[in-house]
């Protein structure tokens, strides 16, 4: 084969061997996909490594996983809680499989692994730390400030307390229903930002541990605690009725503080009575509104020892939210760029508007001075009036709340008068770009009084673009936009108007999500909120988590079907069948649902392709199109865990749709589906149900559909998903790139050059609904450049990328690409440019993983490429 493979290589250009280097070494060591994490609460939870080894055909023969409480014994490579023993083969996800894990205790581990010559070479030290590990181990009670859900004003709380020796370690567990922030000492502990994550709080609760070692003192300390409402009692009104969620009360919370001393004892200071509470200045707060701070009313040190609290109130203790306590093991929430202003605009002495040059999800920082009770308010929005004042009608259409008292996506703060005030929200976001200060009093700003920040689950970005198109280049970086303005520890529709976790949105972009970023936490999390929000029967709701809206008609398939499709694209990007286990009785709950309701393997259980150009797509045929996957995904999944009989069911199912599907809607004497649109065109070619002697035919006539468009876009939601790879993975590679780049109405590229910074609602600029400028549910075009010009492909036969598929195009109108991926196995490189006649030709692979390439039909060559780990460089001659 080695002699094939350069045989071939040399043919179309020249291998370049990397230098060699000393050792193959095992690198990116984690936990759970979390590096070092803390809070773990599986018995078995994931290892998993990368090898940084440079060699050409560089791969692992065996590996050796070795877990101790004592870090020195694994310097000397030994342990006694789990050695695996030499295991001969190239695994790196494994599950830890030794002696049972202890709660709150700190493991090291290590790996040990042999290179392709059987040389070893050993890993650093990595750690992982457990958590409580069921309810049973919680010491502190659940207690909140006595008042009900409609008191506005945020409680605070502080525990005074002594430790009275020298301080090892200490470990602050806390659970909440709502937000909470804490502080030791007068200091904030971590940098995140809307803990807990929201989940169906009657199910599932999460708590977080935090390394407070460094903020406690031997002597006198406090702990302290603010709370703030999130999605557990959420007070302002709107179309969703978030208000009447069945879980809705006065936000509360457990902790433990876990101290161990440094002769070995340990003390454990835990939320109980003799805390102490008061209101603060955070007079009012709602995730989807805004937050109301009175600076008259700042506590000066209430969070440090030396605070007078004798005129604080006593708790009261109440139950647990849930009977399901469990420990957030995912990215967190964090201000991850901030942003000056690129022009402010005095409408008058009272009034700014501040145009921040980036629409986004966050938070503003406001610093300003003035008379005493003069009340701000900072006003957060999209889009500006013709006068310069901020325009909230295309976001606030479906509030329902008092616009006076507790306005839309506003902060209002009243000023102390004795000094620079400064307020940022503590628990909320907005969607924006622009922001308006207006005041009861004159006030003088510059463009030091706001400073906007980027807030999102902070993912690891480990997809790079860079072409010779600035509007590709600006396409990604918008999409990249659009998808971080929408994950807080779910995926949402929009950062603004709704902030729900619309389904459809979320299974429409999941390929462009893992190719940019590293947000398996992320997905994990919210496949949890799918199991807890399924109805006994299979049904799901088209938002989740929900407090009871979206159990209509339409929550069918094209949305929901995200039971099936985010575990299986999760399955394809990582290598890790876990997630796709953990909802494979799910997703034959709803399989088996909607077979019920649709015996001629056709359903109309739907929404349909949402926000369309013009045409409208038979909702029958899209509807039955996502039964088929969830159907056929569902047999894969029985396969793969060895469970025969549900295969062989759900593969006759699956042909049983697809039937009914080209029986009804395709005419073999044209080749056209129902009536013809791109969306009836491409749905059906993109997902695998056009017979294999039908597909040119097919793809003809969807390449003549947009031809008729002059390369523009005539779908919604679906067909936007669909289109440009039905046409390029059916040799029409050309037009879809033509599709992608155009820069006219109706396009992708229309929003770009209308200088939008992430992507919208809704084709037209001119529409009257369904207008976010912050929307998602059209991001498949971020991920489909990594499919196309750099054709970086799983292999659902070797999933991770263990086996790469390159199948790039080379469009004439694009001069040069550069395009990597961060794979479990390391990066990815697929980087072109024309030279005359030649395409230059870049590859590499990482090591421990093989690829694949085939050669697009402009390129001379004599058929498909095997590659091994390495870096190659092929001169590809053009037709």
């Amino acid at each position: 084969m080695r002699k094939t493979l350069l045989m071939i290589m040399l043919s179309m250009g020249t291998l370049l061997h990397a230098q060699q280097q000393k050792e193959c070494v095992p690198i990116a060591l984690r936990c759970e996909h979390l590096e070092n994490p803390l809070g773990v609460d599986k018995l078995n939870p994931r290892l998993s490594w990368q090898l940084d080894d440079k060699r050409q055909g560089a791969k692992q023969s065996a590996y050796q996983i070795l877990v101790d409480r004592d870090s020195t014994a694994l310097v000397k490579n030994k342990s006694r809680i789990w050695n695996s023993g030499k295991q001969s083969n190239s695994d790196i996800l494994v599950q830890y499989d030794g002696s049972t894990l202890e709660p709150q205790t700190k493991y090291f581990w290590r790996v040990l692994v042999w290179d392709k010559n059987g040389k070893p070479s050993t890993s650093s030290i990595a750690s992982f730390e457990t958590g409580m590990m069921g309810m049973q181990n919680w010491k502190g009670k659940w207690i909140n400030d006595k008042q009900d859900i409609h008191e506005q004003a945020a409680p605070y709380f502080r525990k005074a307390f002594k430790a009275a020796k020298a301080i090892k370690s200490a470990r602050a567990y806390i659970a909440a229903a709502g937000l909470y922030e804490l502080s030791i000492n007068g200091k904030r502990i971590g940098d995140h930002r809307l803990d807990p994550m929201y989940t169906r709080f009657d199910k599932r609760t999460l708590y977080l541990v935090e390394d407070v070692t460094g903020q406690l003192q031997q002597g006198d300390n406090v702990l302290a605690i603010v709370l703030g409402n999130g999605w557990y009692n959420h007070q302002a009104l709107a179309v969703w009725n978030f208000d009447k969620a069945p879980w809705r009360d006065r936000p509360t919370f457990c902790l433990d503080l876990r101290i161990v001393y440094e002769d070995g004892t340990e003390e454990t200071v835990s939320s109980d009575q003799t805390w102490k509470t008061a209101a603060g200045p955070i007079r009012y707060n709602n995730i989807y509104t805004g937050e109301h701070y009175d600076a008259r009313l700042e506590m000066p040190g209430w969070d440090t020892a030396a605070f007078d609290d004798s005129e604080w109130h006593a708790v009261q203790y109440r139950k647990p939210p849930s009977a399901n306590i469990v420990s957030q093991q995912m990215v967190p929430i964090r201000l991850v760029r901030s942003y000056k202003p690129k022009l402010i605009k005095k409408i008058d002495d009272r009034t700014y508007v501040f145009d921040m040059g980036q629409n986004m999800a966050g938070v503003t920082k406001i610093k300003i001075a003035g008379k005493a009770g003069t009340v701000v308010k900072i006003k957060h929005g999209e889009r500006v009036q013709a006068n310069g004042r901020l325009d909230q009608s295309n976001i606030d259409v479906y509030y329902r709340g008092n616009k006076d008292l507790e306005p839309f996506q506003t902060d209002i703060l009243t000023l102390s008068g004795r000094k620079m005030d400064e307020f940022m929200a503590k628990f909320g976001y907005k969607g924006f770009r622009y922001v308006e200060l207006s005041s009861s009093e004159p006030i003088a700003v510059d463009e030091s009084a706001v400073t906007a920040y980027f807030m999102h689950s902070d993912v690891r970005p480990i997809g790079q673009l860079k072409t010779s198109s600035s509007l590709i280049n600006g396409l990604w970086e918008a999409t990249n936009n659009a998808y971080l303005s929408n994950l807080m520890g779910y995926p949402t529709d929009c950062p603004q108007r709704e902030k729900n976790g619309w389904t459809g949105d979320g299974h429409l972009a999941i390929e462009t999500a893992y190719y940019n970023f590293d947000g398996i936490t992320v997905y994990e999390k919210w496949m949890a909120d799918h199991r807890d929000e399924q109805q006994e029967n299979g049904v799901l709701p088209d938002i989740i988590p929900t407090g009871g809206w979206g159990y209509g008609t339409a929550n069918g398939l094209d949305w929901t079907s995200t039971i099936a499709i985010i575990p299986w694209q999760t399955y394809l990007f990582y290598g890790d069948a876990k997630l796709l286990a953990e909802c494979y009785d799910n997703i034959k709950r709803y399989v088996d649902y909607v077979d019920g309701i649709s015996p001629n393997g056709l359903t109309t259980f739907g929404r349909g392709d949402w926000v369309p150009v013009k045409s409208q797509s038979n909702l029958e045929l899209t509807s039955s199109v996502y039964f088929y996957v969830d159907a056929t995904i569902l047999a894969a999944a029985a396969k793969m865990f060895g469970k025969t009989g549900d295969q062989q069911k759900y593969e006759r199912l699956s042909q049983k749709i697809k039937d009914a599907i080209n029986t009804k809607f395709l005419d073999t004497t044209t080749g056209i589906y129902s009536t013809g649109t791109q969306t009836e065109l491409s749905v059906p070619l993109y997902w695998g149900l056009v017979p294999e002697a039908m597909k040119a035919k097919v793809a003809a006539n969807l390449n003549k559909r947009v031809e008729e468009t002059n390369f523009h876009l005539d779908v919604g939601v679906l067909g936007a998903k669909a289109l440009l790879n039905a046409l390029k993975d059916n040799g029409y590679g050309e037009t879809a790139y033509k599709v992608a780049v155009q820069d006219t109405y109706p396009s992708w590229g229309w929003w770009i050059v209308n200088g939008a910074t992430t992507l919208l609602e809704n084709w037209d600029l001119q529409a009257t609904r369904d207008i976010s400028d912050n929307h998602m549910m059209f991001g498949e075009i971020g991920g489909w450049f990594f499919k196309s010009i750099g054709g970086i492909l799983p292999d659902p036969t070797q999933a991770g990328f263990k086996h790469v598929l390159l199948k790039p195009i080379f469009p004439k109108e694009l001069k040069e690409s550069s395009i990597s991926y961060q794979s479990p196995y390391g990066k990815i490189v697929s980087s072109w440019r024309v030279n005359g006649n030649k395409i230059e030709y870049t590859v590499e692979i990482p090591a421990n993983a093989t690829a694949t390439f085939y050669p697009p039909a402009n390129i001379r060559s004599s058929g498909a490429v095997q590659l091994e780990a390495g870096k190659y460089q092929m001169d590809l001659e053009l037709k």
